[in-house]
């Protein structure tokens, strides 16, 4: 139970990451570099469901990374 939280704490991790990397910032970040501010503008729906996306995987992060801390 243990192996499966810290490699799914793991893989959170680094979709979090991920996902803030994406978002765009003054400049416009990486988000242009993918297509964030193409046809859909950086304010759009894609920027939106970017920020939907990273509170979802950060919640999750969180909660399990509560749950390992008492576990382990």
């Amino acid at each position: 139970m243990i192996y499966v939280l810290v490699a799914l704490d793991t893989i959170l991790g680094i979709g979090v990451l991920l996902l803030v990397f994406l978002h765009s910032g003054k400049d416009a970040g990486l988000s242009t570099t993918f297509g964030g501010s193409g046809a859909f503008g950086g304010s759009g729906v894609v920027q939106k469901n970017l920020d939907r996306l990273t509170v979802a995987c950060a919640v999750a992060f969180f909660i399990v990374s509560i749950a390992l801390a008492y576990l382990v």
